[in-house]
């Protein structure tokens, strides 16, 4: 059974850093691209970030390049979201996903599979 699994989500100040995982289980994922995605309260869920199957090549939205990161370690079969310089926009329930193909989550917004989600909130 496949299985998407984010931590690593709270509350913050406006200006802090929160780092979110994902750990993905059940199938072979180190083919898969994997992404982020958010959706914040009365609005449609949006890409935040994703990461080639190697890790070489990454894609930001434009509203958190330069202050997001994504990362991965196939080893572990894990995605991480390093979240700096926070603002109170970015307050929103994040998701993991991943897919074979990275176009479908950076262009599409679409995806094979989805984890639960996690909340983050950042304070002004």
């Amino acid at each position: 059974q496949v299985q998407l699994v984010e931590s690593g989500g709270g509350l913050v100040q406006a200006g802090g850093s929160l780092s979110l995982s994902c750990a993905a289980s059940g199938r072979d994922f180190n083919t898969y691209a994997m992404g982020w995605f958010r959706q914040a309260p009365g609005k449609e869920r949006e890409f935040v970030a994703a990461v080639n199957w190697n890790g070489d090549n990454t894609y930001y939205a434009n509203s958190v390049k330069g202050r997001f990161t994504i990362s991965r370690d196939n080893a572990k079969v894990m995605v991480y979201l390093q979240m700096n310089s926070l603002k109170a926009e970015d307050t929103a329930v994040y998701y993991c996903a991943v897919d074979p193909v990275v176009r479908r989550l950076t262009v599409y917004s679409v995806a094979d599979y989805w984890g639960q989600g996690t909340q983050v909130t950042v304070s002004s």
